[in-house]
């Protein structure tokens, strides 16, 4: 029994000895974990207490740790409010950029008067169709002129408020020239409901070119049924008159007696001067067959002056100016020129003081297209007020022993070549005509003045 019992002993010391280590070892183990946490978490008791002595010790640095702080979010945000007034600067300028270029480029003439009268803008357009430079800053009725029809509408428009809508008017330049405009003009207001008016807005078209081909087409059509209504007429009156004439003939060789004779006579001279009517009418009335070729226009005029100073010797005729080559038909181009250039000699003749006649030349732009402007001025009396509107019609004339076909024919020829003419008096005395004539003309229709011809 005592054999058996002794490793059972042996067997139950080594269990305890295996527990007490384990114990031992789980003490040690919660010791140190222990010891551990005390030691980080005593650390960082300390470190705040470091800090809040510190604090305490320096507010002065606290305060201005705080303020540099702010003041660096101060500067973040000044930054971007820079940021923002840049955008928005490079905006408005972009947004100016462009309204001045849209302005500048518009094909109308574009003008804006404030309340006191100042021309506040203008774009080059304007300028251009009313022919003055400088519109900027200047009062409009000095500028355009105070009895000018476009003056009068900007007034009624700044003191009634009265807005105009495509209007119509007659517009004479610095240099005389008459141009035709289409108007439109408008009130700026004040602001909503106030009823003042704090400027104007005036659109401007420049419409002379359209009013000229319109004009153009007019004399055409009329010229067309002119020659329809009269060449059949023409036709037979120059028969009777040659009919009439050889019976004259006939009575002047037959007869004896002076009386007889003396009538005969009388009778020639009438059917003369009939015929001359009657053959003028025709060469006015018989289509122009224009001929598209290159002119060169200083010879062409120095020839047809020197033929008019042969004939009017007392009269001074001269020549001045730029004259360039025209696409057109020479003969009729120098038969315009020579009747402008005898009508002014005589109307410079006569008078008290020496007479003179000046053809002159130059190039010029109308409406974007390269013109020769030719002017013949004489130092006459000039043209009476009730025959200016009148004095390119057929037969229509002031003079005695005229047939009122010259000024008629040369308006057919200047329009034949795609041109104008245009008749006023000078300020200085005497009168001045006015040729137009492009430098490069299309082909266009003969004018068929006359459905047949004798």
């Amino acid at each position: 029994m005592t054999a058996m019992q002794m490793p059972s002993t042996w067997a139950l010391g080594q269990t305890a000895i295996i527990l007490v280590v384990i114990v031992v070892g789980g003490v040690l183990l919660f010791s140190w974990v222990l010891r551990r946490s005390l030691r980080q978490t005593g650390r960082k008791r300390t470190d705040e207490l470091s800090t809040l002595k510190t604090a305490g010790e320096n507010p002065t640095a606290f305060m201005a740790a705080s303020m540099q702080a702010v003041i660096q979010k101060l500067r973040e945000q000044e930054k971007e409010l820079e940021a923002l007034h840049r955008r928005e600067k490079e905006r408005a300028l972009h947004t100016e950029r462009l309204s001045e270029a849209v302005t500048r480029n518009m094909p109308a003439g574009l003008l804006l008067v404030n309340n006191t009268g100042l021309i506040a803008s203008a774009n080059p357009a304007a300028e251009t169709a009313l022919g003055v430079k400088g519109l900027a800053y200047r009062r409009f009725t000095e500028a355009l002129g105070t009895e000018s029809a476009l003056a009068r509408l900007l007034t009624g428009c700044l003191e009634h408020g009265a807005t105009y809508r495509r209007e119509e008017i007659e517009y004479i330049t610095p240099t005389s020239e008459v141009r035709q405009l289409g108007v439109t003009i408008s009130p700026i207001s004040a602001g909503p409901g106030s009823g003042k008016v704090s400027g104007a807005l005036c659109l401007l078209s420049d419409l002379t070119e359209l009013t000229l081909l319109q004009k153009q087409i007019q004399l055409k059509e009329n010229l067309a049924a002119l020659g329809e209504l009269s060449a059949g007429i023409a036709h037979e009156f120059k028969n009777a008159l040659a009919t009439i004439s050889g019976y004259a003939q006939m009575i002047r060789g037959e007869t004896s007696p002076e009386e007889v004779a003396e009538h005969a006579e009388r009778i020639l001279q009438q059917t003369r001067a009939l015929t001359h009517v009657v053959t003028e009418f025709l060469k006015f009335a018989r289509p122009l067959d224009v001929e598209a070729e290159e002119v060169t226009l200083r010879p062409l005029v120095e020839q047809a002056v020197a033929e008019v100073q042969e004939s009017a010797p007392e009269v001074t005729v001269s020549v001045e100016g730029e004259f360039a080559e025209v696409s057109g038909d020479e003969p009729l181009l120098r038969q315009a020129v020579l009747n402008l250039a005898r009508n002014a000699a005589e109307a410079a003749a006569g008078q008290a003081h020496p007479g003179r006649v000046t053809v002159t030349g130059s190039v010029e732009q109308s409406a974007g297209h390269a013109v020769q402007r030719i002017s013949v001025t004489d130092n006459g009396p000039g043209i009476a007020a009730k025959d200016l509107p009148r004095i390119f019609l057929p037969f229509y004339t002031t003079k005695a022993s005229g047939t009122g076909l010259g000024l008629a024919v040369v308006q057919k020829i200047v329009v034949q070549h795609g041109g104008a003419v245009e008749a006023r008096n000078r300020p200085e005395g005497g009168a001045e005509f006015i040729v137009w004539l492009p430098l490069r003309r299309a082909a266009t229709r003969t004018v068929d003045s006359a459905a047949a011809a004798v």
